[in-house]
């Protein structure tokens, strides 16, 4: 037992002795690195303050910044905002966009009028029935039946589908009012306008029916 104590507290005073010089040197390492910090840290604030003075004489002379110098920055952060004024530049252009759109309305509206001011001035120039049925007898040299006159008024005015009962109507109408002649030849009757009766009628008789209606005889 004592031969084998012997070496063990032999290597644990190594142990102890080396842990201990090792403690040491940390702690001499830790001043050491420390002492450097704090002169760096001194160094550090009296070049920021000569920093500061430099600045402030700089801006007193009117001096340009160096291109090296820490002023740098600003001219990017002046791009950086040109930039997003750039970018809403086209949300201001938008509203032009629309005034264009806005004149469209007024030029529809001008063209929807023009229709309806031609057929307010074409509407008085077209002659009632009785006007057509006594000028075409006045034309004639012979008397005509009111089949004739229906003929001959629809190729002239097809627009206005004129009937044979509607013609025989107002040729019946003319005869009460002495503005034509009745003449029968068999079963046929013919109508004329005579060189007495020249002056046109003042108005289309109320009873004569409407052109197109009633069926064509």
């Amino acid at each position: 037992m004592p031969d084998s104590a012997g070496p063990v507290t032999e290597l644990a005073s190594q142990y102890v002795s080396q842990v201990t010089n090792d403690l040491e040197h940390n702690l001499k390492e830790q001043e050491r690195i420390t002492a450097e910090i704090a002169a760096l840290q001194e160094q550090l604030a009296t070049l920021q303050h000569d920093h500061a003075i430099l600045l402030s004489m700089q801006q007193a002379l009117g001096i340009a910044a160096p291109a090296g110098s820490v002023v740098v920055p600003s001219p990017r952060k002046k791009s950086g905002g040109a930039r997003r004024t750039d970018a809403k530049k086209p949300e201001a252009k938008k509203p032009e966009t629309k005034k264009p759109a806005a004149k469209r309305p007024a030029a529809k509206k001008a063209t929807a009028k023009k229709p309806a001011a031609r057929k307010g001035t074409s509407e008085p120039a077209q002659p009632t029935l009785i006007e057509l049925v006594r000028r075409h007898l006045e034309e004639q040299r012979e008397p005509r039946s009111a089949a004739e006159v229906t003929e001959a008024l629809g190729r002239a005015h097809p627009e206005r589908g004129i009937q044979t009962k509607v013609v025989r109507t107002t040729l019946e109408n003319l005869v009460a009012r002495n503005g034509a002649q009745r003449t029968k030849q068999g079963s046929s009757v013919f109508y004329t306008v005579s060189a007495e009766t020249t002056a046109p009628p003042a108005e289309e008789p109320a009873g004569a029916p409407a052109e197109g209606t009633g069926p064509g005889a």
